[in-house]
């Protein structure tokens, strides 16, 4: 399992790979197709960081920063796992040596790809 993937699960963003997989129990006659999936509802990014924010003793702002954003989410926050992350995501080469650059991306990217992923992340977060 990859970093962002470890994120996606600690929010409660499932994947959808596994409704999407064949059934060929269904393909004998007489069988009955399983129903049809229902659609993801989006996951209250926001208000679970808030909750999580609210509950932990340090004074930690998500909204800005990488590093808060994966300690609230109890999620190795190091500049090597940060690195990695940010490799996995494909940071563009001139910001992986700038870990000011790097950490900006990161946490934007990071927002961007939770949202696409099914989580509601408001979009002043995405700008």
């Amino acid at each position: 399992m990859g970093f962002f993937s470890n994120i996606l699960e600690k929010l409660g963003i499932g994947s959808a790979d596994a409704a999407s997989q064949p059934n060929t129990a269904t393909d004998s006659p007489g069988v009955t197709p399983p129903p049809a999936p229902t659609p993801i509802s989006q996951v209250d990014v926001v208000a679970q960081l808030e909750q999580r924010a609210a509950a932990n003793p340090q004074k930690l702002n998500w909204r800005t920063s990488i590093v808060d954003l994966l300690k609230l989410l109890d999620i190795d926050s190091s500049y090597a796992a940060r690195k990695e992350l940010a490799a996995e995501l494909n940071c563009p080469a001139e910001f992986m040596g700038d870990s000011a650059k790097m950490n900006v991306w990161l946490h934007k990217t990071v927002l961007a790809r939770i949202a696409a992923n099914g989580g509601n992340v408001p979009q002043e977060l995405l700008d």
